[in-house]
């Protein structure tokens, strides 16, 4: 059926299905019984169609909405569409745009959210229909209408009538879809059956345009003449349609849902051979994935990624030729101009003058005199009837009332308030007008109240919370005007927010105000004596209209008192009123054209307003016009959504006569799209008498009030104007008439001519204003009096918009009067006709092209509006990232949408939008439904809604964010240059002209007493012998009380029994491994000596922590068995844990080697202790897991082991008569050195402190440190945190408890990573007033390959500080800059080089030389190097290059041992302890854990400091890359929903600040970063995590 061309059916079949689509699509009907009925009908119309049995009925579930029907869909907007975008040329360009994409295939991948934050009720809301099942024609028309009840936007969409309007909005869309398309030029037919079997074309799970557009397409624009039906013929897949069928963009399918649907077909890349039938199932979000090649691959998180690194590798934008130099060699490219753009080429324009505004004999000579005319003459007469909520008329203001009441409110303002010596209001003084939309009457008396009194009204919005979006700016506009009255309604009043005591608090933002009732009952009499001023129009201020602009704040434009007058004559004149007609009023008689026409020109010309409250027509959308019948309105004033609205909710009311309306003026008939709902509305109405000439749209804006007007013609007169525009010629500011690509196009309708009086041109938007050429596009400009004047107190802004001066091309201006800028953009076509194609405000200059946002919107609403936006509710705006605009559109969704829904809705957008706009979306969010800032009629309120945006405070419930389409002005990638080579010369120590880096710690000096042995069991067995009684250790719990103790001979005799009982049960050789599994305390020490004194070799290793064995244990084990350890020592309690239940579910414990536990030790001491020949023999083995985490074991020998303790007993000046205290791990590194072999070598006492306990006592370390009176301490930084935000409130608590750290000189900071300067700035901050000295705290560092290179210690020059440009940084450069400069990064030195340390910066490529302050590998030479790595496979090569390198020229006879840690050395103003110039190391962080991006290498810290600054909620970030993408991880401290908010926050400043994009945001709970005992993260561990799905994540969102 589908491949034959379809038989016209007749027009009543035709009819009747239309009405069945209908019903189906409102849900009035079951699938089941619309397929009955359907098949009834074309049964008897059609003979069997061949090849289709009856039962297919049932099988063809697919094609439920048939293309009339979706015309339908698309225009029966009820409640869910806003009007002013509404364009059925534009939908279809829409449609053809997003088959364009069909070509290119585009796979998202979904980002995955956890279940809580899907916002669903029901299980089924989490499986996502499949997309092929046509599931929007079912129950879709229910939840639409009701919520059309409490539609409340005032821009902000459409919004249908009462439930009871229903049947009959449906026969009306039905009526209009008709009319519209009986005219439509492109429609070929509206037969049903063409369209019903065109929509059988949404090939199963790729609904990327779904089948309302394919129907749509093969109507309108003749896509491909025949559409396969998959179910008749499967293997008859045409390749040429590839644009039929839309791309697949959930890249998997759900079968489960509707097991009709037989074999479900993927569409396969092109070149994939021809599509198979495949079904692919799913779970909970996509167990097997499409990848870009069309192979299914498992594990969701590596699948998307795939997919995602094919989706990026697909061709972007042509590549752009020049570039820009930021600061310095940093290049971003920038936009260069396309020699092939449109350019202007018509002649200069020509400044349109309005005809001359005839002063008419009887025209008053100003508002006040007119208002006294009418309240003598006539004060019958009917001024102004406002209507209730029920469409009653509520009350007839007439033109005696108004005058009588008007004079009373004037006396009173003037008399009343204040004393009479101090009155509180004088002539020229602002006051706030404050009334509600529904009390016109009193809003006009309380104005001309003011023009009475020479009072300066400045009419506002009714400030309704104490934080309203826009009430803050309002105060601050009236805190400007000095704005100390305000005038309101006894019922308003009444509503305000009171305090508990009654009265009105202050608004945010507000000056104090004075609130002052106008209602006639408050007031006084004025004396019979008294009688206002009645002046001639002057240059006086009227009043003041407020305007918010683009960024959200809000200006007062004042308009004189002649500027008033002649506005309202121009507009007499233009509209051509007389005395005593009747005008209906919908818009806000407050400002702008509701004010003007209702307020100001009905006096002067004494006319009857009927005004309808907002209110009611949210109730009756059809008010205004059963108004104009009643009572035979001569003129309307309305906006498109008025138009709109009227449609969707008009039945076939058949006591509908517009005939006497003269005048239809539709007050935002300059936007782009409201064209269409005056041809809809015309198409409707013109049957009830509604003239085709009476529609008149109309320009203004608040700086320069009516811009144009189209006026009323004459029947038979030329017809309006029209433009059909391209968008392509637009962008680039040229009028260009239709494009070759039908697609996009904008139509205009003209707005009339130039207004009475008026001169008006147009200038170019930005720069000079110079006059425009005749084919271009630019900022209208009008010279008139009748403008406003001023911003009110912003002079220089004022000079910018209201006295502009445009000029010619030879510079000359062309008037001698200043011209005023409105604010809309145009041209003044043909025959003087003015079109309007956008505002300034909604400008957005995106890489030189400039893009209207309302445009963006009208596209976004064309992609299915009517099932998934929530009522129309748009908003786009752009921000600036990285020296350019980016677009953002953020939508409200419905509430019943689900993910898959909102997912391809957004894919679908940005196709479209970069199909008819060819511009790029940065960012594309959806929020549930009523959640974006209102304004007060109920629109989108655009700069608050951006405001969250940026502040991460919008939480939206989806997020799609596209750098990688949008972002073309990155930085060239690095090409490597060839670095210095042993070419270049060396003359003594310079390379290249430049002091090589190199620098040492002092000589290790003469030997002393301890110093003659060569073994740490010796030392100990002297100590024993001459100090036995001398304290060593004391270890403290968590309550700061001493655990245990040990002295010298203590630790001796322990140490011997254990030698003996390693002898005795486990038979150890000398030089055998064992393993001391214990907590941080005295026993590890003990069994430490007691392996050394029997000739074992030991290695600490931290014990498996008992709440979570199943990840700690295992590495236990390793450690054992890479080790090679023949037994393992630990305490019964661990010995226990190693062999409990849930250990064996961890390992296999069958395979440990023999357990001692050491709580009971036995009596006998060994016969004799072991003594080691050899002091290069291995003392001791040292194992810990990097950050990236491999595990490396290093050999440390007797003889370094002593040269370490000797190296830092120097450093530190250590002595038994000092006290050192110690809250570090004890198991590797600095760490285990300072708690088990310092003190052993020095004699000092080491406070033992174990970190753990900190967690019970955060105050723990500190108060030992100030009970003891400690001059020395080291920490890690994990505990340096936890001090820092556990006792971050408690420093006065503490110090009243007498904590004193005003003996500290060093705090040491034990780290083998680059300083982290915030966090001991912060520290030394916080602790500063218990008398912690800032130069105390310190850092060390130390690496695998030398445990301890640089270390603070007592004397030397403080830790110095310097500021480096993070940008050079990633080119492997040092540049030096000052604090506080863009792009600078803190580096702190690692404090200063031990004694006996030779320290040299080499290039880790060509193993070169560096000179000074030039990036390198840290280098060192040190007689406490360690020996090379304990590895079981014996890697040789590995364990060479670290432990034994040599320069490749210059000194080429050291052996260094490389750090793999990049760095640079400074030599500083300072000196050091030998009177020499000090030179400090800085490092700059690992080379293992850089990452090489774009060329060029970056430090995971440096991303994640910037990361964790956007927003409060990131408590902690880890980045890492996966196949070249960058992924970011960060930890949430906040409610799930905010999770979406830091997408776009986290994309932002990692672009703006490191110039990459951010390929993956994963949002996970606290915690989760995996942190190891020196308090690094462990990214590569995290790493695998994230791949292997173990994450748990709150959100991934994978950016385009």
């Amino acid at each position: 059926m589908a491949d034959r061309d379809p038989v016209p059916l007749p027009a009543e079949v035709r009819a009747k299905l239309a009405e069945l689509e209908l019903e189906l699509s409102e849900g009035d009907i079951t699938q089941k019984g619309y397929e009955k009925k359907r098949s009834k009908l074309i049964g008897a119309f059609f003979p069997q169609a061949p090849g289709m049995d009856p039962s297919m009925g049932q099988e063809r579930r697919t094609p439920v909405t048939p293309s009339s029907s979706s015309r339908y869909h698309r225009r029966r907007s009820s409640g869910s569409r806003d009007e002013r975008y509404r364009s059925d040329v534009h939908t279809e360009a829409v449609q053809a745009a997003l088959a364009k994409h069909k070509e290119r295939k585009m796979a998202v991948p979904m980002p995955s959210k956890r279940r809580s934050l899907v916002v669903q009720t029901s299980m089924d809301a989490y499986t996502p229909p499949d997309t092929s099942s046509g599931s929007e024609g079912e129950g879709q028309g229910d939840g639409d209408e009701e919520e059309g009840g409490d539609c409340e936007e005032e821009d902000g969409g459409g919004g249908g009538g009462t439930s009871s309007s229903r049947e009959g909005s449906i026969s009306m869309e039905h009526w209009i879809s008709r009319a519209i398309h009986g005219t439509s030029s492109t429609t070929t037919t509206t037969s049903s059956t063409a369209s019903s079997s065109s929509s059988s074309t949404r090939s199963g799970g790729s609904g990327a345009a779904g089948g309302r557009l394919a129907d749509v397409l093969a109507q309108h624009v003749h896509i491909s003449a025949h559409h396969h039906l998959r179910h008749h013929r499967p293997h008859h897949h045409h390749k040429t349609e590839n644009h039929s069928a839309p791309p697949d963009v959930t890249g998997y399918t759900n079968s489960t849902a509707n097991a009709a649907t037989d074999g479900i077909q993927v569409e396969r890349a092109p070149g994939a051979g021809p599509a198979a039938q495949r079904q692919t199932p799913k779970y909970g979000n996509a167990e097997l994935m499409e990848t870009g090649d069309g192979v299914p691959v498992s594990s969701r998180v590596s699948a998307k990624i795939q997919q995602l690194v094919n989706t990026l590798k697909r061709p972007k934008r042509p590549p752009l030729r020049e570039f820009f130099v930021d600061d310095f060699e940093e290049l971003l490219e920038v936009q260069q101009p396309d020699p092939n753009q449109p350019k202007a080429e018509g002649a200069q324009m020509v400044a349109m003058r309005g005809e001359q505004l005839g002063v008419v004999t009887n025209w008053p000579p100003s508002l006040e005199a007119a208002l006294q005319r009418w309240g003598t003459i006539s004060p019958k007469a009917p001024c102004l009837t406002t209507m209730d909520t029920n469409g009653k008329p509520l009350y007839v203001l007439t033109y005696g009332k108004l005058w009588s009441r008007s004079l009373k409110v004037a006396y009173n303002l003037l008399h009343k308030l204040g004393t009479k010596q101090e009155p509180l209001v004088r002539p020229g003084d602002r006051v706030a007008l404050v009334f509600p939309n529904n009390d016109p009457a009193a809003f006009m008396t309380a104005f001309y109240g003011c023009l009475l009194a020479e009072v300066v009204p400045v009419p506002i919005e009714v400030p309704l919370t104490r934080k309203d979006a826009g009430s803050q700016q309002i105060g601050f506009l009236l805190g400007s005007c000095g704005v100390t009255v305000a005038l309101t309604s006894d019922a308003c009043h009444k509503g305000l927010p009171k305090s508990p005591t009654g009265e009105i608090p202050q608004f945010k933002g507000w000056p104090k105000v004075l609130w002052f009732v106008t209602e006639s009952k408050h007031l006084s009499k004025p004396p019979r004596d008294w009688f206002p001023h009645i002046k001639d129009a002057n240059q006086d201020t009227a009043y003041i209209e407020y305007k918010t602009c683009k960024d959200g704040s809000v200006l007062g434009v004042t308009v004189m008192r002649i500027a008033m007058l002649t506005h309202c004559q121009a507009l007499t004149q233009s509209c051509s009123y007389t005395e005593a007609e009747t005008i209906v009023n919908v818009l806000d008689f407050k400002k702008d054209v509701g004010l003007w026409h209702a307020v100001l020109t009905s006096v002067m010309n004494m006319m009857h307003v009927i005004s309808i409250p907002y209110a009611l027509m949210k109730v009756n959308p059809l008010s205004w016009i059963q108004k104009v019948c009643q009572y035979k309105a001569k003129v309307a004033c309305v906006k498109s959504r008025d138009m709109h609205w009227a449609l969707v909710a008009h039945r076939d009311q058949r006591d509908i006569n517009l005939a006497s309306l003269r005048m239809l003026v539709v007050a935002d008939g300059s936007n782009p799209w409201s064209i269409s709902s005056c041809d809809a509305f015309l198409n409707v109405f013109q049957s009830k008498g509604l003239k085709p000439e009476v529609i008149c749209p109309c320009a203004s804006s608040p700086e320069a009030l009516t811009v144009a007007l189209r006026r009323p013609v004459e029947e038979g007169s030329t017809p309006p104007g029209r433009g059909v525009l391209s968008m392509q010629g637009l962008s680039h500011g040229v009028i260009r008439v239709d494009s070759e690509e039908k697609l996009s196009v904008l139509t205009l309708q003209d707005v009339g001519s130039v207004m009475p009086g008026a001169m008006m041109c147009a200038v170019k938007p930005e720069g000079v204003p110079q006059l425009c050429k005749a084919d271009e596009i630019g900022e209208i400009c009008v010279c008139t009096v009748a403008t406003g004047t001023s911003y009110y107190g912003l002079a220089g802004m004022t000079k910018n918009t209201f006295e502009v001066f445009p000029t010619s091309n030879n510079g000359a201006p062309i008037s001698e009067f200043p011209f005023t800028r409105t604010g809309l953009l145009g041209f003044i076509g043909p025959a003087g006709l003015i079109f309007v194609a956008g505002k300034m405000d909604g400008l957005m200059v995106v890489g030189g092209r400039r893009h209207n946002a309302d445009d963006i919107v009208a596209t976004a609403l064309a992609v299915e509006p009517m099932k998934f936006v929530y009522r129309g509710r748009i908003a786009v705006f752009s921000i600036t990232v990285l020296h350019d605009e980016r677009i953002v559109v953020v939508a409200e969704q419905r509430p019943d949408s689900t993910e898959e829904d909102s997912f391809q809705w957004m894919s679908r957008v940005l196709q479209a939008i970069d199909g008819i706009h060819q511009v790029g979306v940065y960012c594309l969010a959806l929020v549930p439904s009523n959640t974006l800032p209102k304004t007060p009629l109920g629109g989108i309120h655009l700069s608050e809604t951006k405001q969250l945006f940026l502040e991460g405070a919008l939480h939206p419930c989806n997020v799609l964010m596209c750098p990688h389409t949008c972002v073309t002005n990155l930085p060239k990638p690095r090409q490597k240059q060839p670095e210095i080579g042993p070419a270049s010369v060396m003359v003594g120590n310079l390379v290249s002209g430049k002091r090589i880096a190199q620098a040492s710690g002092r000589d290790l000096g003469q030997i002393e007493d301890n110093d003659q042995f060569l073994f740490l069991s010796e030392v100990l067995q002297w100590r024993a012998q001459t100090t036995p009684d001398h304290v060593l250790y004391t270890l403290l719990n968590s309550r700061g009380t001493i655990a245990s103790s040990l002295t010298c001979v203590q630790l001796h005799k322990r140490a011997e029994k254990i030698a003996g009982m390693l002898a005795e049960r486990g038979h150890l050789q000398d030089g055998d491994h064992v393993a001391l599994v214990y907590p941080p305390g005295i026993d590890l020490i003990v069994a430490f000596y007691g392996c050394l004194y029997a000739g074992c070799v030991p290695i600490t290793v931290r014990p498996p922590h008992p709440q979570n064995i199943a990840t700690t244990l295992p590495t236990v084990k390793m450690i054992v068995e890479v080790s090679r350890s023949v037994c393992v020592m630990t305490t019964q309690l661990i010995c226990k844990l190693l062999r409990s239940k849930e250990a064996s579910a961890a390992v296999d414990v069958r395979t440990w080697p023999p357990v001692m536990d050491t709580d009971d030790l036995p009596k006998k001491k060994p016969p004799l202790l072991y003594k080691p020949s050899n002091p290069d023999t291995l003392a001791y083995l040292d194992f810990s897991v990097s950050t990236t985490g491999m595990l490396a074991g290093v050999k440390m020998s007797h003889t370094a082991t002593s040269a370490f303790c000797r190296s830092i007993k120097l450093q530190c000046e250590l002595y038994p008569s000092r006290e050192v205290a110690i809250c570090l791990d004890p198991y590797c590194g600095l760490g285990f050195v300072l708690w088990c072999l310092c003190s052993v070598y020095s004699g000092h006492q080491s406070i033992l402190i174990p970190p753990s306990e900190l967690e019970v006592n955060p105050a723990l370390w500190l108060s030992a440190v100030s009970q003891y009176k400690v001059r020395d301490t080291f920490c890690s930084y994990s505990v340096m945190e936890l001090c820092t935000k556990g006792l971050g409130l408690q420093t006065d608590s503490l110090k009243s408890r007498g904590l004193d750290l005003s003996r500290v000189r060093t705090c040491v900071v034990v780290a083998e990573e680059r300083p982290r300067t915030a966090l001991t700035q912060s520290f030394s901050k916080l602790f500063k007033d218990l008398g912690l000295h800032p130069r105390a705290v310190s850092t060390s560092f130390g690496c695998r390959v030398n445990l301890a290179i640089c270390l603070q210690g007592t004397s030397g020059p403080d830790p110095t500080t310097v500021y480096v440009d993070m940008r050079a940084l990633r080119h492997d450069r040092v540049r030096l800059v000052e604090r506080g400069s863009p792009h600078s990064l803190p580096l702190m030195e690692s404090g200063k080089i031990l004694p006996g340390v030779r320290i040299i910066i080499a290039n880790p490529e060509t193993k070169g030389p560096m000179g000074e302050s030039h990036l390198g590998e840290i280098w060192v030479h040190s007689g406490h190097n360690a020996s090379g790595y304990f590895t079981v496979y014996g890697d040789e090569a590995l364990q060479s290059d670290h432990f034994n390198s040599r320069l490749s020229f210059g000194d080429t006879q050291t052996v260094w041992a490389r750090t793999g840690y990049l760095g640079f050395l400074r030599r500083t103003e300072l000196t050091d302890a030998s009177g020499e110039r000090h030179d400090a190391l800085y490092v700059v962080g690992a080379l293992e854990e850089a990452m090489e991006l774009r060329g060029m290498r970056y430090h995971p810290i440096d991303i994640e400091t910037s990361v964790i600054r956007t927003h409060k909620s990131i408590t902690e970030c880890a980045v890492f890359t996966w196949t070249n993408l960058l992924v970011v991880v960060v930890e949430l401290d906040g409610s799930e929903q905010e999770a979406l908010d830091l997408v776009p926050l986290v994309t932002n400043v990692v672009l703006e600040e490191h110039y990459l994009i951010v390929g993956v945001v994963v949002v996970v709970d606290i915690g989760v970063i995996p942190i190891n005992s020196r308090g690094e993260k462990q990214r590569m561990h995290l790493r695998d995590g994230f791949l292997a799905d173990q994450l748990d994540p709150i959100y991934v969102a994978y950016n385009m």
